[in-house]
Order: C-alpha cells, then sequence, then structure tokens
C-alpha cells in the first residue's frame, strides 16, 4: 500500500537494506514519526493523573532522547493543542534559555509549563513532589537511572488534589520497553480515577435537563431553567475545538449539537449519545475557577435531589448550610457582605421548606463566586462528594522500590479486590460471621495471591506485614455485617432488659464491629467508652452482663481465626 512504498523508498543505509520494524530507541533516535508522538501526546492528555478538579493535567515529565525529539513532541504539542501552545509543554534541557526559572514554575502547580519534555536534565537530581505523570519516550539500559528517573515521581504531596486528596500514587508511561528490558513485574489491573470535574457537571446538567422537561411544562421557572441549562451545554459543545485530535473522531457529534436547534427535543437516543460522546471532552471556554464549579455541581447534585424525591437531599443541603455559615464568618468582604441576607436565610431551615429549582439555581449564581474566600481547610465541605469511576488505566509494581506511594496504592487495590469479590465464599463468611475452617483459609490464599489480582504473598507481607492468622486480618479490613453483628447480640438483648445507657453502649459496640470487624474487650474500658461510665463496661453493665458481651466478642473474633 501507499505506506509502505513510502516506508520502502527511505534511504536507510548505504546498502539499501529495509528494516522489517522499528526498535523503540530507534524510533525516537532517527524516525521522528508525526502520528506516534501525537497518539502518546493523545494518551498522556486522555489518561495521565489531572489535578483542578481533574480539568487540567498534572505536573508530568516526557523523557526525550535527545534535543532534537524533545522539540518535535512540543512541536507537535503547539500543534495539536493551539489554544496552549509555547505555554503548556516546554523543553527543558541544556539548550534551553532561563532553565532556572523554567523549573521554578514548573515547580509550582499553578503554573506553566504543567509538562517539561527533558533530556537529562530532569532525569535526576530535581525534587519536584507535585509531578505526577512520567512518559518515558527512551530507551534506557542503566537500571539505576531508570529507577532514579521513576523516583521523580514518588514524593507525596499534601493536598495536591484539594483539601484532603494528597497525592498517594504517580502514573508511569513507557512507550520503549524499558519494563519489559529490566524484568520488572507488570501488574494489570483497573485502576480507580476520577472524571473530571467538568465532565461530572457536564453530566449533572444534562439530567437535570431531562428532568426538568419531564417535569410540569406548564412550570414558568422551570420552563425558564431548562432553557438556561440547554444553552450552556450548547456553548459547552460548540466551544469544543474538531482540531483537537481528542475531539476530532467524534466531529460529526459535536457538529451536530453545537446548533441551539439540536436540543429543542433531547430524546432518549440524543441524551445518551451527547452524554456518552462528548460528555468530558476539552473545550476552549475561559477556565473558571475550581471552587467555584465544585459548589455549581453541589448545587446541581441537590436540584436533582430535589426533583427525583432522593434521601440525599438532606445531606446534601446540610454542606450548603455549612457553607453559608463559613461563608457569613468572611462579611467583613464586601462581594460577600453584599449577599449577607441569602447567605443568613440558607442557614434557616425554614428557608428550606419552600425552596424551589429556581431558587436553588440563583443560590448557586449569587455564591458561586464567593466560595473561594473561604478558608481553605474549610472549602473540603464542596470536596467531600467527589465521585469515582473505574478505567482501564494499567498500574505498574516495581520489583525493589518500596514507597510510600507503593504501599498506600497496594492497599487500595487490596480493598478494591475484597470489595469487587465479597461474595466469594469465604469472603462472605468473614462478612457475616460465620465460622471458618483451614481449608477455607487455603480458597482464601489461593483468591488473594494465585489469581495475579492484587500481587504475590511476599507484596502482601511487604506492606502489612507476616499474619498467623489471616481470617482476622481480612475480617479486619472487610469489617462485620451490621446485621450480623446485630444478630450476635440477638439472643442475649432479648433475655434481659436494658435502660438507654446499655443500649447506647451495644449500639456502640456494634458500629464498631461493622467498620474494624472486632473488638479487644480492653477497648471497652477506653473513651469512647467511657464517656458513659468512667469504669467503662463495668461502670454501666452488672458482672454478669459484663462477662457475657466479653464472651460474645471473643466468639465473634475465634469465627475469623481458623
Amino acid at each position: 500500500d501507499e505506506e509502505k512504498e513510502e516506508w520502502e523508498a527511505i534511504d536507510w543505509d548505504e546498502e539499501g537494506n529495509v528494516p522489517e520494524k522499528v526498535e523503540p530507541a530507534a524510533l525516537n533516535r532517527w524516525l521522528f514519526n508525526e502520528d506516534t508522538v501525537d497518539k502518546v501526546l493523545e494518551n498522556l492528555m486522555i489518561n495521565g493523573l489531572k489535578v483542578a478538579g481533574g480539568d487540567r493535567l498534572g505536573k508530568t515529565i516526557i523523557f526525550a532522547k535527545n534535543h532534537d525529539h524533545a522539540v518535535f513532541i512540543q512541536a507537535r504539542f503547539d500543534i495539536q493543542y493551539p489554544k496552549l501552545r509555547g505555554q503548556f509543554a516546554r523543553v527543558i534541557d541544556h539548550y534551553a534559555t532561563y532553565t532556572e526559572s523554567l523549573i521554578d514554575d514548573f515547580s509550582s502547580v499553578e503554573k506553566a509549563p504543567h509538562i517539561a519534555v527533558s533530556v537529562d536534565m530532569l532525569d535526576t537530581g530535581i525534587d519536584i513532589p507535585e509531578i505526577v505523570n512520567l512518559v518515558f519516550f527512551k530507551a534506557l539500559r542503566s537500571k539505576t537511572k531508570f529507577l532514579q528517573m521513576i523516583g521523580r515521581g514518588t514524593r507525596l504531596r499534601p493536598n495536591l488534589f484539594g483539601p484532603d486528596q494528597d497525592k498517594d500514587c504517580f502514573y508511569i508511561f513507557d512507550y520503549c520497553q524499558n519494563f519489559e528490558f529490566f524484568n520488572q513485574n507488570k501488574l494489570g489491573s483497573e485502576a480507580a480515577t476520577q472524571p473530571s470535574l467538568s465532565k461530572q457537571l457536564f453530566i449533572k446538567r444534562l439530567e437535570l435537563l431531562s428532568s426538568v422537561r419531564k417535569a410540569d411544562s406548564a412550570n414558568e421557572g422551570l420552563t425558564q431553567l431548562g432553557q438556561e441549562i440547554a444553552e450552556h451545554l450548547q456553548t459547552e459543545v460548540a466551544a469544543m475545538n474538531v482540531d483537537n485530535f481528542v475531539v476530532r473522531p467524534h466531529r460529526q457529534a459535536v457538529e451536530k449539537y453545537s446548533e441551539e436547534e439540536a436540543w429543542d427535543d433531547l430524546g432518549t437516543t440524543e441524551y445518551a449519545e451527547v452524554a456518552h460522546i462528548l460528555a468530558g471532552l476539552p473545550t476552549e471556554l475561559e477556565p473558571e475557577d475550581e471552587t467555584a464549579k465544585r459548589f455549581d455541581l453541589l448545587i446541581l447534585k441537590i436540584q436533582l435531589a430535589m426533583i427525583q424525591a432522593s434521601a440525599e437531599y438532606i445531606r446534601l443541603h446540610d454542606q450548603v448550610k455549612e457553607i453559608a455559615s463559613r461563608l457569613e464568618d468572611k462579611q467583613t468582604i464586601p462581594m460577600v457582605y453584599a449577599q449577607i441576607e441569602l447567605i443568613e436565610d440558607l442557614q434557616q431551615e425554614h428557608y428550606w421548606q419552600d425552596i424551589t429549582l429556581p431558587m436553588l439555581e440563583n443560590v448557586r449564581k449569587r455564591l458561586r463566586d464567593l466560595v473561594k474566600f473561604m478558608d481553605r481547610k474549610q472549602r473540603k465541605i464542596i470536596y467531600t462528594d467527589f465521585e469515582d469511576e473505574l478505567s482501564q488505566a494499567r498500574e505498574v509494581s516495581l520489583n525493589g522500590l518500596v514507597s510510600a506511594t507503593n504501599s498506600i496504592q497496594y492497599k487500595k487495590k487490596m480493598m478494591s479486590f475484597l470489595f469487587e469479590h465479597e461474595d466469594h465464599i469465604v469472603l462472605h463468611k468473614l462478612k457475616h460471621n460465620v465460622p471458618i475452617t483451614q481449608t477455607d483459609i487455603e480458597d482464601l490464599k489461593r483468591l488473594l495471591f494465585e489469581t495475579g489480582d492484587v500481587g504475590t504473598l511476599e507484596d502482601f507481607e511487604r506492606v502489612y506485614g507476616k499474619q498467623q492468622h489471616l481470617g482476622l486480618f481480612i475480617r479486619g479490613l472487610v469489617g462485620l455485617n451490621r446485621e450480623a453483628a446485630k444478630k450476635a447480640f440477638s439472643n442475649y438483648l432479648n433475655e434481659h432488659r436494658f435502660n438507654s445507657t446499655q443500649i447506647q453502649f451495644i449500639n456502640l459496640i456494634i458500629d464498631y464491629l461493622s467498620q474494624n470487624g472486632m473488638i479487644e474487650p480492653s477497648k471497652l474500658y477506653e473513651p469512647p467508652y467511657t464517656d458513659f461510665n468512667t469504669s467503662g463496661l463495668d461502670g454501666v453493665f452488672q458482672d454478669n452482663d459484663a462477662d457475657q458481651i466479653v464472651g460474645i466478642l471473643k466468639a465473634i473474633r475465634q469465627n475469623a481465626a481458623a
């Protein structure tokens, strides 16, 4: 075909030998293929770890082969992302001018560049905890240097993804078979990643538009709200650049829904098409403050909970009341004081009794630009409702490289695995307080360590240490089913009459069991149990009753200790 003829026409060497394939090292040294670089950048921009609510790629190093290769990568990025040209991705090597200034800017989470295309300069010795993506676009043969380069991503960074959302992992994109060369293990798994804040907002607005249009069409306020939502979504789609290689494959849908008429009468098929294809695509709208967007999301969720009569409404409206309370403390700021009447009203429950969707939309518009004035630590109120979903990203586990990030990621992976397999007979027994046997323990070991999903027994012990009673340890991770915990106490409770304090004491034990799987009797003589009586268990119950409670707890423990 045409590409093959072009391939064979290249002057490969003096003898005219045409290679059957190009090795990765050669690819970057003397074959600068535009399509290859474009696809690497596309994968990075789509699947790389994000910050700013998932809307901006986190700090990234692309390790290039040489200066020409680095310049070529930046040039391709500037072509594919013209709005980010010259700032977002920069070459940082010994040829660059103002190198120290570039590195200082790269070290700041908010400043550009966000992608450093590096040749040797950032391979070692640079300590930038904000780095969350490493792209190996060159082949290495020194294992020591390889591990040093990986070390660029291992530093932890508190609050990188928001208040109390610390950096606990980083991603590696290896395009030159370095892991295969160094015989590193690859652990394939489904890694939890967060949909971007913009994608969540798009989907929630789409859901609200559908719900509003299904509601009373005679309600003028709802009709106006629906029109505003449709206009907002249409504007967002119209700002999607079809020349962007992420948007380009969806050009037909983008052009269709860039027109106002397309939003007039959406059916079920159209809603599904818009949600599946357009949600999350990059737009060229001016970026907005992250806290304002998170407040938008919170109000959208309240509106949906309200129109769907969801139990989530109470929790969400409590969040808004808390935000209003925090903003009231900032009324010395003129912008906040201008909205003080609304802020005070939101803290009164009677205000919420007759609230409507258009009223909530008014709250959103008037307060969205004020939440940034809350103290940084207080902002976690609007960060606590960020949803997770699963994607097909591949994680990499490195032999001989044990760090805090590895440990945290392994624990996350283990918990995800246990949750996914909660119906496995042994896990079900542990969760529901059914006695297990030694045969069950062997089955549990096979499930955990022979499927390859969470690594080997050695990986497990490297993180958790040696566990004499595997059943007890796993029970501690998965907790005890609440109904099973209640059932363990049911006979005892049915045989006796207790006062309210004693019942609260036992309920507190059940709460602990449901979270931690078991409880040592000694804890019943510590806070919060001593809040009922300074003598703990013995001060609340008679001796015989206290002995029975301890016996029940020992039996619960024994059921998991084969």
